[in-house]
């Protein structure tokens, strides 16, 4: 039995296919789980399959720091009416097992890459929430092949919130603030799943990164959404991150930080309209 400041387990680890999961359904949409090795990390994969067209769009979610892919579930039920949706456990988060090492923002980038590499889909629309907004960022930096498209909502830190009890604090503000359900997603996520030791190991980089030195860089076109009432992620640097890319739109909708849970029929249409407006530009139609 393994021992030390990594040794915690909880999930279990090597690949799974979907025949090992119990199909289960999110408002009326059905998704299936898998779990999933690359290199030394494990990732869990929920697939809500889509309607079944050829050219389906394809969204790929990826969850902020200490939760899970659950309160994207109201989000991946709205976007699979229109397109394929896989939702990511990041290592160590949700049903994923705690890794047996550190884990950098760019080892997240690498393991999302290496699935999206071999899971072969086809322009990917990566959506990230949160500290997934930094994962999504250093994909689209260092993986340029694996998606045209990005959406960031609440994209983290705001550079006055980069230490730790201020971050804490923004954080027990803004559940004020969230419904009662987001409550209960978060606290079972946070300390029973995630669990606070590893927790407090990625919170250190989630505070050194500078999302705002490499945004410009991004070669995919970019959607950041952020909510009014967002304690943790005001609108004016949201906005002022969107302006740091060329290709870059803001939206802003009434909300708190998880504003896909708490309105996912608004956020599924702001990303749709992007994302058609994206291939309506590329066809050389009027948009």
């Amino acid at each position: 039995m393994p021992t030390g400041p990594f040794s915690h387990r909880r999930g279990r680890r090597g690949p799974a296919g979907e025949d090992q999961y119990r199909i289960r359904r999110v408002r009326g949409m059905q998704y299936f789980t898998s779990r999933q090795q690359h290199d030394d990390l494990t990732i869990v994969v929920e697939r809500f399959p889509g309607p079944e067209q050829v050219l389906a769009r394809t969204y790929v979610l990826v969850h902020g720091i200490g939760v899970s892919s659950r309160y994207f579930h109201p989000l991946a039920a709205e976007l699979s009416r229109t397109g394929r949706v896989f939702l990511v456990d990041l290592p160590g988060y949700g049903a994923a097992p705690n890794p047996r090492r550190d884990v950098t923002l760019a080892d997240h980038a690498a393991v999302l890459a290496g699935f999206l590499r071999e899971a072969d889909l086809r322009a990917p629309v990566i959506v990230g929430h949160s500290m997934g907004t930094q994962v999504v960022s250093l994909l689209a930096q260092r993986h340029p092949d694996v998606t045209d498209t990005v959406v960031m909502m609440a994209p983290t830190m705001v550079p006055s919130a980069r230490r730790p009890w201020v971050a804490i604090g923004h954080l027990l503000h803004d559940g004020t603030r969230e419904p009662l359900a987001v409550w209960g997603i978060s606290i079972v996520d946070y300390v029973v799943r995630c669990g606070l030791p590893y927790l407090v190991r990625q919170m250190p980089h989630m505070l050194r990164d500078r999302m705002e030195d490499r945004v410009a860089s991004h070669a995919a076109r970019t959607l950041v959404i952020n909510g009014d009432r967002d304690p943790i992620v005001p609108s004016v640097w949201a906005a002022e991150l969107s302006r740091a890319h060329p290709q870059a739109e803001f939206r802003e909708v009434r909300g708190p930080h998880v504003i896909m849970h708490t309105d996912p029929v608004m956020i599924a249409r702001h990303i749709t309209d992007f994302v058609a407006a994206g291939e309506r530009s590329a066809a050389g139609e009027p948009s």
